[in-house]
């Protein structure tokens, strides 16, 4: 089983010419604030036919500092920060409430291109959060009225009953709250912008805040 693993993952190839493109990337002309080249990265990645460009993998701690990850969606991203969504009472939200910091990554394989978000996370409004939930599909109503993410759950069965009556109810209130559903805004101490490059130069542009605003530099690959 390790040989046959170890074989397949060297027989695998990273940035194929035939279904990646590594776009030059002068960071010269790069703007001074992160939000505008992010907006302009994530445009180029669903032009190019990028796979889920709105899911990011977000990594949190707990109380004794044990870090965890996972993927979530992007919610928006302004002045305000970076924002996702979760039960209060999941796993990343009790992160959250004990440590609230986190970093997100997103990952364009098409284009060759990573960026890395990290900074303090803030829980938006309640108001917010309802009505981001209430924009969304009927999907995402009932996997929220569902709930007890992150609890054990006894058997497949039970949740196809909470599911299904979580569809239901989805389907006649529409406008039903969800108490537990909170939106988190991460804003950024630092961002990084990293551009793949066929001979290994890789680009690696980080936006740091400081009290005058931000700045860049340009980091070893």
């Amino acid at each position: 089983m390790g040989t046959d693993l170890h074989e397949l993952l060297r027989s695998l190839r990273v940035w194929d010419p035939a279904v990646t493109e590594l776009p030059a990337f002068d960071p010269a002309v790069a703007p001074a604030d992160p939000l505008p080249l992010f907006a302009r990265w994530f445009a180029d990645a669903v032009a190019a036919g990028q796979t889920e460009p709105h899911t990011m993998s977000l990594a949190t701690a707990d109380a004794d500092g044990v870090p965890d990850v996972r993927i979530v969606m992007l919610h928006g991203a302004d002045a305000d920060g970076w924002s996702f969504a979760t039960h209060a009472g999941s796993r990343k939200g009790r992160h959250l409430a004990a440590r609230p910091y986190a970093a997100l990554v997103f990952y364009w394989p098409v284009l060759g291109r990573q960026v890395r978000v990290r900074g303090p996370v803030a829980v938006a409004p309640a108001e917010e959060a309802r009505s981001d939930l209430h924009a969304r599909s009927a999907g995402a109503l009932a996997a929220a009225l569902t709930g007890r993410q992150s609890e054990p759950l006894s058997s497949p069965d039970e949740l196809a009953r909470a599911s299904e009556a979580a569809w239901d109810r989805a389907g006649r209130e529409p406008d039903t709250p969800v108490p537990s559903w909170t939106l988190y805004r991460l804003e950024p101490d630092e961002v990084e912008f990293f551009q793949g490059e066929a001979r290994r130069r890789h680009v690696r542009l980080a936006y740091r805040r400081s009290e005058e605003g931000w700045r860049k530099l340009l980091l070893w690959p």
